[in-house]
This record gives structure tokens, sequence and C-alpha cells, in this order.
């Protein structure tokens, strides 16, 4: 199947590796040197390995398959207007243009194009908005934009009453901002040399940012950095946050230039967030709580020895989120693998669940800014079903239908049917898996199947709508998500079982679900492609090297997979943050076990299935040479004809292309890899 005019790229080693000691042991890397971002020889290999995956991967069917997923797609669409006192906020896209337009409309009034993202995303490969916050009196709007992909934004702020910038720029900060409610003043994060969020500054509008107040410097490495404000506007919320511990802030955001007061000090493995309403904080929290509790402590003292229950701790129930409303509180809690809307009534009266039809589906909180609305916005879907946005009445339960994205070119969700099944883990646990196909698909083993995976950080897969998807369904593929430990899809201890000295589970798991799809006729290994990206790219990583004859076609997204070097090089971003995740390799335990499962430690000479693994040159979260470095050691060792091919983003960053349709087109050339290779014809 390789064009005969193009060869893959060698796999070069270096001729002095490098070496390292960990505990007392000696350890060879040959391809440690495409770290080296600026030898032109690493640029070289890298856009080599782009050539050959473009060559491989024809123009065609590529072409074919984008002018399809467009065809799919409102191009000039609009959100559904959020109301914020007396302006509607929205966006709207065009055809033919990547980006959305920020727009606000006041009562009675025309419309205010606030941001053209497409103007600011000129003359670069890359474009991400960060914070969008307009000021209390709506006459200011602070935002942040990061044209690289590093994720490194730089600040600005625009007088939308002229339509100018103002002198205020503010480079190297993180992507969110805060404003106090004089309307002048500012809180922004900036970044350390590993991008994580260490220091809050107050900024006044009109003076110069090198003279902004430092008003908290977090010096522990394991701990990022967040601004944020209540929905009452009351208070800003300065947030910090390890992986496993939090401590919470709170400032009245009428006296900006006070001092912060802490709720709780950190303790280790206590989590705590907050929302305020008159006289209390309602507080979310682990405390003594593995899935969670909601407590509620008087602002005048919300110390932990005051913090009081309101939904007490469930086993089988976990909370992932609240949103405090006058009169109501609005808990998202996880059962089942399934999220629900639990409307809490603070008078008692009226505490309801909002039910959904279908028995495999997604929620989503939608924006809800204002505090004194009896409105709830949420978005609902799932895999057979768009997007569709409703607000709900908290005291009717009435529920009215404000949108449901479009799906062109005659899509019709009778044609598919969802399912959830369960696989069973070699340790007996059950493992839920979403299944999604034509109604007319027969159960023979036939089917070519597509398996995604994560299963880590807490991050549940949830079972949401992608019209581009409905590609490989129309085409006899059945989609699945396997919800396998590591995420939270059935509480806590779900995480917990799939993190540190358990991450195994996670692996294993995926293993026993990719069986179970067999064993059940669903599809067979000469049809089964599974796909992950980040830490979903260790996963299919590490199943690739345990089980490579289960699988026919792997798809690794910037997968994280050299998990040992990057976990000892506490210069990295994440590395120190991320101890609490995977372990501590400085710790001979956590050493040994991480060794023991690093996909790209374990690569080995043996078949492999074919594989499409990208990357992004500019990403702080999985550096590039990454899947680089795998890439080339699997070149070498693997002793199959199989396709390897290795795509990498010259100029984005972790998530790939920021345009809608850049995106399009690398899941058009994904598409296109899976197809040629399994040998379904266009």
């Amino acid at each position: 199947m390789v064009p005969p005019s193009v060869s893959p790229p060698p796999p070069k080693a270096q001729v002095i590796p490098r070496v390292y000691s960990v505990h007392s042991a000696t350890y060879t890397d040959p391809y440690f040197w495409l770290r080296e971002r600026d030898n032109p020889e690493v640029i070289a290999y890298l856009e080599a390995e782009n050539a050959y995956a473009e060559a491989f991967v024809h123009p065609e069917p590529q072409q074919h398959l984008y002018q399809e997923l467009v065809g799919r797609i409102q191009e000039t669409d609009l959100s559904v207007p959020v109301r914020l006192d007396h302006y509607a906020y929205y966006a709207r896209t065009e055809t033919d243009r990547q980006y959305a337009i920020l727009c606000r409309q006041a009562d009675g009034a025309s419309e205010e194009v606030l941001l053209d993202l497409n103007q600011l995303a000129e003359g670069h490969p890359y474009f991400s908005l960060g914070t969008n916050a307009v000021s209390p009196d709506h006459r200011l709007l602070a935002y942040a934009i990061d044209t690289s992909g590093a994720e490194t934004y730089t600040l600005y702020v625009k007088d939308l009453m002229t339509g100018d910038l103002r002198a205020d720029v503010i480079p190297n900060t993180s992507a969110s901002a805060c404003w106090a409610n004089d309307n002048h003043t500012l809180f922004y994060t900036v970044l350390d040399e590993a991008k994580r969020p260490y220091k809050l500054f107050r900024h006044t509008l009109g003076t110069d940012p090198q003279a902004d107040v430092l008003v908290y410097h977090e010096t522990d490495d394991a701990y990022f950095l967040g601004i944020g404000r209540t929905r009452s506007k009351g208070y800003l919320v300065l947030h910090l946050q390890s992986k496993v511990t939090s401590e919470v802030h709170y400032l009245d955001a009428n006296d900006p230039y006070a001092s912060f007061r802490v709720v709780h000090p950190r303790q280790k493995g206590l989590e705590y967030s907050l929302d305020h309403l008159e006289d209390h904080f309602y507080i979310l929290t682990n405390d003594q709580a593995q899935n969670f509790k909601l407590v509620k402590a008087p602002v005048t003292d919300p110390a932990k020895a005051n913090w009081q229950d309101v939904i007490p701790h469930r086993e089988q129930v976990k909370l992932d989120q609240i949103e405090v409303l006058r009169g109501h509180i609005i808990v998202l809690e996880r059962q089942n693998a399934l999220e629900r809307i639990y409307v809490l009534d603070l008078e008692g009266m009226d505490s309801h669940y909002i039910e959904f039809p279908e028995p495999v589906y997604t929620v989503h909180l939608g924006d809800n800014p204002e505090i004194d609305t009896d409105l709830l916005r949420f978005t609902y879907a799932s895999l057979v079903t768009p997007n569709t946005v409703f607000d709900y009445n908290l005291v009717t339960r009435e529920r009215e239908l404000k949108k449901q994205y479009a799906v062109l070119g005659g899509y019709d969700p009778s044609y598919y049917q969802s399912e959830r099944l369960f696989a069973t883990a070699p340790d007996g646990a059950r493992i839920p898996i979403s299944l999604v196909y034509r109604k007319d698909m027969v159960r023979d083993a036939n089917h070519p199947l597509y398996l995604y995976g994560y299963g880590s950080y807490g991050y549940s897969l949830d079972p949401s709508f992608s019209s581009a998807r409905l590609s490989l369904l129309d085409r006899g593929f059945i989609f699945a998500l396997a919800h396998v430990r590591g995420g939270e899809e059935l509480g806590r201890p779900w995480y917990e079982d799939g993190k540190l000295l358990q991450k195994k589970n996670t692996f294993t798991d995926f293993i026993a679900v990719a069986e179970y799809l067999v064993a059940e006729h669903y599809t067979s290994p000469s049809r089964l492609v599974i796909s992950g990206g980040s830490a979903g790219g260790l996963l299919v990583g590490a199943v690739a090297n345990l089980r490579p004859e289960l699988f026919a076609v792997v798809v690794a997204q910037v997968p994280f997979v050299d998990v040992v070097n990057t976990m000892l090089d506490s210069s990295l971003p994440l590395t120190v943050v991320e101890y609490d995740e995977w372990g501590n390799p400085n710790d001979r335990e956590f050493f040994d076990y991480i060794r023991s499962y690093s996909p790209y430690d374990n690569v080995t000479a043996q078949d492999y299935p074919h594989l499409l693994i990208t990357a992004g040159l500019n990403d702080p979260r999985v550096s590039y040479w990454e899947p680089a470095k795998w890439c080339a050691k699997l070149r070498a060792l693997k002793t199959d004809a199989h396709i390897l091919l290795l795509k990498t983003n010259m100029g984005a960053g972790h998530g790939g292309a920021s345009g809608r349709y850049d995106r399009l087109k690398e899941v058009a050339f994904e598409y296109a890899f899976i197809l040629r290779v399994l040998g379904i014809a266009e």
C-alpha cells in the first residue's frame, strides 16, 4: 500500500545516545536527540514524516471526506443568545470563515460586533481566544489570545463604546482574567517557565502593567492558580488546585484593593470549590465524602468548622458541579455512568430531577450568568440526538426548545441506534460501553468498529453527538466509547482505581471491552480501530504493546507515551503537578511501575497494528518529541509491514488546528487513513 516513490524516513538514532542513571540502574535513550527543537535535522525529520504521511493518504479521498463533513454543518449560523442585564450576547459564524464573530445586542438596538476572531487570526497559522470578559458596566472587554498553540496568551482591553484598544496590553498570561466591580480593576494570572499559572496580579486601567501589584504567588509547583467570580457578582475567587488538593481564597468584588481571605487552608487530599448566595457560600467538597457532598457556610466565617451539610454524601452518586440561583441550587451529578440534573429548592418545596428521554445521553449546564432567574439553560445530546439547547422553568417544570443544531444532508436520527453494554474486567469490575450504529446493522463480526478511550484525570467520556462520525456510521462502522477506570463515570472510586499504582486497570479494562465486542460479534480483530488522545494516547499505546493482535488500527492523537522521561523532567509543563496522577518516578516503586507500562519504553520486536500518530510542534502538554520518539522506535523495532504514519502540525499545539474548517481537514485525513488501511473503498 506504500507509494513506491516515497519511503518512510529512517528511524535515525543518535550516534551517542543519551545515557541516564536512575535508582542505581543505567538506561539509554537513542532518540533523545529529537527533543532538540532548534536542530534543523529535527525539523527536517518531522517534515519528512509529514511528506510520507501525505503521500500515503491520497488527496482525493481526503477531499471527498472533507466536503462530506462540511456538507453536514450549518456554515452560517447563530448561537442561542445569552441574556445579561439589558444585553443579549451571542456568537455567529459565516460560510468559509474559520472562526466565530462575537456580538451583542442591547434592547431595541442593532447588532454590535465585539470581536471578529477571523480578523484577529489573520496572518497566524493558529488562533485561540482565552478569556472573553465584559466589565460589569458592559463598557469594556478584556480578552486574551494565543497565536502559537503554546497556551501562552496576551491580554488586551477593548473599549466597546469607541471600538478602540486601550494601551493596557499584558503578555505571558494564562487564558483567564476577571474584573472587579469598579470596572477599572482587572485581575489576571501569569505563567512560570513550565507554563504553570503561578502569580496573580492586579491591574488598574491606564497604569503601566510593569507596575501591577502582585497579589498572590504560588510557590508550590504542584498547584495551578486560577481567578474567577461568583455568579452573584459579590466575590472574586482565587482557586489553587493540585491533582488532589484545593485551596480557595475570596475577596469582596466591591473592594478590589483589600486582601484575599482563605476559606480553608490546603489539606492534603481535601478538595472544594464554592459559589455564593446572600449570606452563605455553597461549597462542593470531598471532606469525608469520596463522591463529594454539598455544604454551606456563612460568608462572615466560612472556615471548615462552620460547614453544614446541604446534600450529604451518597456512595453511588458523584456530585460534579453546582450552579447557585436565587431560590434554587442546580446540581449536576453522575450515577451509573450518566449525568443528570437535580434541582434543589432552597425552600424545600419543589426539589426534583429533570427527566430525559434516552437511555444513553449527555447533558451539560449552559451559560447561566444571572442569579435572579427561574430559567435554567442546559444542552442535551446523545450519540443519536444533535446538540439541543433548552430553557427550563424551575418552577413550572416546562422546557422551551431554543435550538437544535442542524445536521444538513438529510440526517434522520431514526436510522440509528444507541445502547449501553457492560464488559467484565479481569478483576470482575463491570465496564460500561456506549455504542451507536445504524439500525440495519447485522451483528456478524464483519463490521468495522471504532473504539475510543481515555481513562485518566477523572475525566468522564460522555456519549455526545458528532456529525462527522456519520461518515463512519454510514459506511458500516460501529462507534463505541469504553468507560474505563481512570475516568469518573462511576464516581470517584472509578477514578482512584485507574491511577498511580492502579493505572494498569485502565489498560486491562480497555482490552476487556475490545475482547467483549469481538466475542459478541460486533466486530473482529481485523476490523477493530482504537483511538485515544493525550492520556488516551497513552492508553492505546500501552494496549498496542500488550495485545497488538487484537487491533487492526491504532490512532494516537498527541499521545503521552514517553512517560518515564517526561515524569523525570520537572522543568516540563505539568510534570510536578501530575505526580499525584502517575506517581513520582524519583520514588523507586513508582519508577518501576511507570516503566512497566510506558508505551515508548515497552516497544518490542513484534508485529503491530497500522498506526497513525499525530503531534503538535508547539504543544505544551505533550511535547512533540514524545510521539516523534515513539514513532522512530516503532520503525526500528516492529516486525510487520503495516503502515506507520507520524503527522505533526508544525503551527499548532495540543488541540491541533484551531480553525473549524482546518479541524475538519484533520478529521478527513484520519478517516481517509482508516478507510484505506481497512480496504474500504470510497
